[in-house]
């Protein structure tokens, strides 16, 4: 080879794009809208709360109505640490959902944060639970929470 030819696989060289290598995966940050229509599936995802004992983050069904989250969780794992005791003043909170898949390295997350008003009535509770908040379990004591956001961010990662 003459000297002024590069090697195809140098960096000065041109290499095959078929060479078993794909794009690197790229971070795409998502707008609010984007984040929503992600949510708008519904799934299970974490309530994340700052409880008694420090941070906490429980695993929650959710959905998503008229612009806010809902999540259905063990009351147990919430019913203290969520509640003030104090009219018409909530916690803060978080709620993250999130899909990957680590074979191709491609996936997303979003994190809704805002006030947790607990849905304490059957009226508030009927329209959520009627619209696939169905429980996965018999006998165990629910918390609904509706988290309104105040911020809502998120990330996709993909192929370029």
């Amino acid at each position: 080879m003459p000297d002024n030819e590069a090697e195809p696989s140098s960096a000065g060289g041109s290499a095959s794009p078929d060479r078993g290598t794909s794009p690197r995966p790229v971070t795409e940050v998502l707008d609010e809208a984007a984040c929503m229509e992600l949510l708008a599936t519904g799934g299970v995802g974490r309530l994340v709360y700052a409880s008694r004992y420090g941070p906490v983050a429980v695993p929650v069904q959710y959905i998503l109505d008229e612009g806010s989250v809902v999540v259905r969780a063990w009351a147990t794992s919430t019913e203290e640490d969520l509640r003030t005791g104090i009219a018409d003043a909530e916690y803060v909170v978080a709620v993250e959902a999130d899909q990957a898949d680590p074979e191709v390295r491609e996936g997303w997350f979003v994190l809704v944060r805002g006030a947790a008003h607990h849905l304490d009535t059957e009226a508030e509770r009927a329209p959520v639970i009627d619209a696939t908040l169905a429980p996965w379990t018999e006998g165990e004591a629910e918390n609904f929470i509706r988290v309104n956001p105040t911020s809502i961010w998120g990330n996709r990662v993909r192929r370029a």
